[in-house]
């Protein structure tokens, strides 16, 4: 007989490391974008894993909405830039507020189409 599998036993993150994680997510939302979750990342990244990851998502998925915005500012001139700037504005709420629930579960949220600038 083959024995039962192991079960990985991931550490529970404390209160502290959830609300520094859920609040890098959100950033957007709460009207400070880029610097909260660059300020959890290099406050926070040699205290807990956790909290890295996710700062590090959030931080990476700033940068790429940022990236994404400003290549379609020429488009706007040719008028499909205003339906890609609503997408993407769209997109970004509902992902901020899903990758924050995960946060919230105690998982890290990888986000779609994100360009992996910081690891």
């Amino acid at each position: 007989m083959n024995p039962p599998p192991l079960e990985i036993v991931r550490p529970v993150p404390s209160g502290n490391d959830k609300i520094w994680s859920i609040l890098s997510h959100l950033s957007a939302i709460l009207g400070v974008g880029l610097v909260l979750p660059l300020v959890v990342y290099l406050a926070m990244k040699g205290d807990s894993t956790y909290v890295r990851d996710n700062a590090r998502e959030a931080l990476n998925f700033h940068l790429s909405l940022l990236i994404y915005g400003v290549c379609c500012i020429p488009l706007v001139f040719v008028m499909i830039g205003i339906p890609l700037l609503i997408i993407i504005g769209i997109s970004s709420l509902i992902l901020a507020i899903v990758a924050a629930v995960k946060a919230s579960d105690g998982g890290c949220y990888r986000y779609p189409l994100t360009i992996r600038l910081i690891q």
